[in-house]
């Protein structure tokens, strides 16, 4: 775990990219807060951030970009501002989604559904289906999403599968766990991007990150851009992944 450093003033070739890179898109609101704007210019600001990015994972050679979109914890905010974020959640998708699909990016959302406005869930539904056979990028958005939550739906399965008598709990192990989880079709990312300098994962993916490098960048999400994900890929590139063994490992 590190610190990115400074922007590179050539990004990293395709080859060193990683398969799978998950992003944490924090400070919106302080990015905000620090030129005397409200909230919610922050939070639409990022919303840019968010289409440089997706842009910018296929040009580097990205296959799957996870972003934190909306927690389970993000419902204690201010409903002014939960408010805010839903709408921008409405327009991305209603204004996106065609650009989306046309480029080739499949989009899938991983989180709990109950429980949410009727629209938003037609918005998510229908963002799947139309980018279903898509595969230039897949991307995964992770809203109304708590890794614990995630987790302890899974153990629920297997206790539901145990108790119809559909399976032995000796059979029960990591890999049948993971299996349960929102998307086990996609693989655990290789990178793990915060922005905004805080260094937690905040109840993401953490079953997921058991292995990712995780790098941490002192700018917030509204300023991050092609040059930042490229940092983040050259530091990723100089790691060593041994994966607890004692010969490094290249990215899948």
């Amino acid at each position: 775990m590190s610190n990115a450093a400074a922007p590179a003033t050539e990004g990293p070739d395709r080859s060193e990219a990683p398969a799978h890179v998950a992003i944490i898109m924090d400070g919106n609101g302080r990015w905000a807060a620090a030129r005397g704007l409200p909230r919610a210019e922050g939070h639409r600001r990022g919303v840019e951030a968010l289409r440089r990015v997706v842009r910018a994972s296929h040009e580097l050679g990205i296959r799957y970009l996870t972003i934190f979109s909306f927690s389970s914890e993000n419902w204690s905010r201010p409903a002014s501002e939960i408010g805010d974020l839903f709408g921008l959640l409405r327009r991305f998708i209603r204004n996106d989604l065609a650009s989306l699909h046309r480029d080739g990016v499949k989009v899938r959302i991983i989180g709990e559904r109950e429980g949410l406005e009727s629209d938003i869930c037609a918005l998510l539904n229908e963002a799947e289906e139309l980018t279903r056979d898509n595969t230039r990028l897949t991307l995964v958005v992770a809203f109304n999403y708590g890794s614990r939550q995630e987790i302890a739906k899974a153990a629920q399965k297997l206790a539901r599968e145990i108790a119809e008598g559909k399976r032995d709990p000796a059979t029960i192990d990591a890999e049948t766990l993971g299996a349960h989880l929102d998307a086990p079709d996609i693989p655990d990312p290789d990178l793990i991007i915060r922005t905004s300098g805080e260094q937690r994962l905040s109840n993401f993916l953490m079953w997921q990150a058991a292995y990712s490098e995780l790098v941490f960048v002192p700018i917030h999400w509204p300023d991050f851009d092609k040059a930042a994900l490229e940092s983040a890929i050259a530091e990723f590139a100089r790691r060593e992944r041994r994966f607890g063994g004692l010969v490094a490992k290249t990215a899948s």
